[in-house]
C-alpha cells in the first residue's frame, strides 16, 4: 500500500510538471547538446523529456513514451502489440537488439485460416478477429531492456501515461481520421464504444477521452512489473477475448501469454560506402533488406543530384526488387528457419546481384539468389502500416531506436482493459492472395512472424554514431528508411530535409511514387525504362536524430504528427 501511495503522489506531481514542459523546450531546428527525442506524438515526447530531465536513460524515456503512445496513438502501437528496440551504450559502444515480436499460440495451425472447404480465408475475414492475435511482447521486451540499461525506478516510468489516462486526452486529427476511415472498427463489440459516440458517430478531433481501464492496467504493471500483465486476470482476459471473438475465434490460452519471452539478439551491421549501418536482425527483415539494397546500389553514382531522379530511383528500385526476392525466400523466425544473414549481405554476393541491374532498363521477373538454399515461397505483402517509431539520445550518450506496432490500424480491433490487441499473425504467409505454401514464414506454434521494422543506427567513417532513424509503414518501412539514409549519406542532407524528400520504393511488383509531390515527370521517365509505376499516398512516419560535433538536430515526418524535442 505504501508503494501504491507513493506512485499516486508521484503521478500527481508529474501531471502538473507535464503542463509546463512544452514551453521550456527549444525549437527542433536548434542544436541540442544534452539529449534529444523524436517521436510520433507531442504528448509522448513530453513524457520522455520529463524522464530525461530526471536523469533517466534513453531506455527509461522509451518506456514512458511507449505507455503514452498506447493511449494517444492506439491505432499504431501499445502494450497489446510488439516491438524491436536497438540500444547503443555510450560509454563503450556496446549494441544490443531487443526482440519483443509477438508469438503464435501453441495451438495455432494453418487450418485456423481456412474455411470449411480448406480454402484460405480472406485477409479481411482474419484481420479483424481473434484469429489474428499474437501473444503481445512489448512489456517483456521493455522489462529486459530496463533491466540492462534503465536507471530510474520502473514504477516512475508509468506515471505520465497514468496521469494522462485518468485526466483524459484529446483525440488528435490523425487519430480522428483513422477512426472515421477504418471499415472494421465500428463492427467491434469491444472497441466500438470507446472510439464512437452513443449514436455510432466516430469521435472527432478534440474529443476528450478518459481511459480508466488502461490506467488501472498501468498501475498494476508499475507496482508489480510485467507479471501483472502476463499472469493473472489480465492474461486470462486477453485469452478469453481472443477465443470468444464471434468475428473469428483464435486459440490463445492464458498459458500462451504467461510463457512469452523477449529475446536479446546481436544487431546486424553492414557497410555502405565508408559508413556502417546497424539494425535489428531476424525475425525482422527490415535491416537485412535495407543492407542488401544499400550494398547493391553502392557501385552506382547516385549522388550527382541531391534529390530523387529517374536514374537514382531506377537503380534503387531495381536493387529493392532483388532484395525483396531474397526477403521472401530466406527471412523468417531464425529459431524455426535459419537465416543466412551474413551470406546475404556479403560484399561478393551483393556485387554479383548488383550486376543484374541495368542502368537503362528495368528487369523482368527477378528470382532469389543463393540457389542451393532456395525454397518455394509466397511473396506476401499483407503487413500494414499501423506502427510507430522513436529515436532517443540521452545525457549519458546512450541511444535508442525503437519501432513498435500493433500491425494493422487498430490491430485486431479487439480491446481488453482499455488497450487494443495486435493482428500480427497476419504477417505470416497465410495465402490470402495466392495458393497456400508452407515457406519459411509459414505459421507454426510459438513462431514469430516476419516483420519489416528497421530501427537503425548509422556510424560515420570514424566509427561515431552519426544518426538514428526508423519509420512505420509495414513492408514500405524498408523503402522509407533506405530513402532517408541515401538522403543523409549520398545527398548530404540534414535529417529533416532527408525525411521531407518524396517517398519512392519498390517491393517487388511495382515502383511506387508518392503522389502530390511533383513526381509525375519522374513516373513517366521510369515507365520509359520499363517500370510498372503507381502514384499513391505513401504516408511514412520517419523520425530521426543527426549527431555531429556541434550537437544534435532532429527531424520528424510532416506527413504525421511527430515532433522533436531537445535541450
Amino acid at each position: 500500500m505504501r508503494l501504491q501511495g507513493h506512485i499516486t503522489n508521484l503521478i500527481r506531481a508529474l501531471a502538473v510538471a507535464a503542463l509546463c514542459v512544452a514551453a521550456a523546450v527549444p525549437a527542433a531546428a536548434q542544436l541540442a547538446q544534452k539529449h534529444m527525442i523524436a517521436v510520433a506524438d507531442a504528448r509522448a515526447a513530453d513524457a520522455g523529456l520529463q524522464i530525461l530531465r530526471q536523469g533517466g536513460t534513453a531506455v527509461d524515456a522509451a518506456i514512458a513514451m511507449q505507455m503514452v503512445l498506447g493511449l494517444v496513438e492506439p491505432q499504431s502501437s501499445g502494450i497489446g502489440g510488439g516491438l524491436f528496440l536497438l540500444h547503443l551504450r555510450g560509454e563503450d559502444g556496446r549494441m544490443d537488439a531487443y526482440d519483443g515480436r509477438e508469438t503464435a499460440p501453441a495451438a495455432v495451425s494453418a487450418k485456423l485460416y481456412e474455411d470449411s472447404n480448406g480454402a484460405p480465408l480472406s485477409y479481411r475475414a482474419v484481420v479483424g478477429s481473434g484469429r489474428s492475435v499474437g501473444v503481445p511482447g512489448t512489456l517483456r521486451a521493455l522489462e529486459l531492456a530496463h533491466r540492462d540499461y534503465g536507471k530510474l525506478p520502473w514504477a516512475r516510468l508509468f506515471a505520465p501515461a497514468i496521469a494522462l489516462a485518468e485526466a483524459g486526452f484529446e483525440v488528435s486529427p490523425r487519430l480522428a481520421g483513422e477512426i472515421a476511415e477504418d471499415q472494421l472498427l465500428a463492427n467491434s463489440p469491444t472497441a466500438r464504444g470507446y472510439f464512437f459516440d452513443a449514436d455510432g458517430r466516430p469521435k472527432p478531433a478534440g474529443t476528450r477521452i478518459v481511459n480508466s481501464a488502461y490506467a488501472a492496467v498501468l498501475r498494476g504493471v508499475a507496482a508489480k512489473g510485467p507479471d501483472a500483465f502476463y499472469t493473472g486476470p489480465i492474461a486470462a482476459a486477453i485469452a478469453a477475448a481472443v477465443t470468444s471473438d464471434a468475428r473469428g475465434a483464435g486459440v490463445m490460452t492464458a498459458a500462451d501469454v504467461s510463457d512469452y519471452r523477449a529475446v536479446r539478439r546481436t544487431p546486424l551491421c553492414g557497410p555502405y560506402r565508408r559508413w556502417s549501418i546497424c539494425s535489428v536482425p531476424a525475425p525482422s527483415s527490415g535491416s537485412l533488406t535495407v543492407l542488401q539494397i544499400l550494398g547493391m546500389i553502392e557501385g552506382f553514382d547516385i549522388g550527382v543530384q541531391p534529390r530523387p531522379t529517374a536514374e537514382s530511383v531506377h537503380i534503387i528500385a531495381e536493387a529493392s526488387r532483388l532484395a525483396f526476392a531474397d526477403r521472401a525466400a530466406y527471412i523468417a523466425d531464425p529459431t524455426f528457419s535459419p537465416v543466412p544473414a551474413q551470406e546475404l549481405i556479403a560484399r561478393g554476393y551483393l556485387a554479383a546481384r548488383s550486376q543484374l541491374i541495368s542502368p537503362a532498363k528495368a528487369a523482368g521477373n527477378v528470382q532469389p539468389g543463393l540457389p542451393s538454399r532456395r525454397t518455394e515461397v509466397i511473396q506476401s505483402d499483407a503487413e500494414l502500416p499501423a506502427t510507430s517509431h522513436m529515436s532517443i539520445v540521452d545525457g549519458y550518450g546512450n541511444a535508442v531506436a525503437m519501432t513498435t506496432s500493433v500491425e494493422a490500424p487498430f490491430g485486431a480491433r479487439l480491446m481488453v482493459h482499455g488497450f487494443l490487441l495486435n493482428n500480427q499473425l497476419t504477417d505470416f504467409d497465410l495465402g490470402f492472395r495466392r495458393i497456400q505454401v508452407q515457406g519459411p514464414n509459414g505459421v507454426e506454434p510459438g513462431k514469430r512472424p516476419r516483420s519489416s521494422m528497421a530501427p537503425t543506427f548509422g556510424f560515420d567513417p570514424d566509427g561515431k554514431l552519426a544518426f538514428i532513424v526508423g519509420s512505420p509503414g509495414g513492408t514500405r518501412i524498408i523503402g522509407f528508411v533506405v530513402k532517408t539514409i541515401v538522403g543523409l549519406i549520398d545527398w548530404k542532407l540534414d535529417m529533416q530535409a532527408a525525411i521531407d524528400l518524396p517517398n519512392f520504393l519498390d517491393r517487388g511488383s511495382e515502383t511506387e511514387l508518392e503522389s502530390g509531390r511533383g513526381t509525375e515527370p519522374l513516373a513517366e521517365a521510369l515507365r520509359e525504362r520499363g517500370h510498372k509505376v503507381s502514384l499513391t499516398r505513401l504516408v511514412s512516419g520517419v523520425n530521426g536524430i543527426r549527431i555531429t560535433a556541434e550537437g544534435m538536430t532532429g527531424g520528424a515526418d510532416k506527413r504525421r504528427e511527430g515532433v522533436v524535442l531537445g535541450e
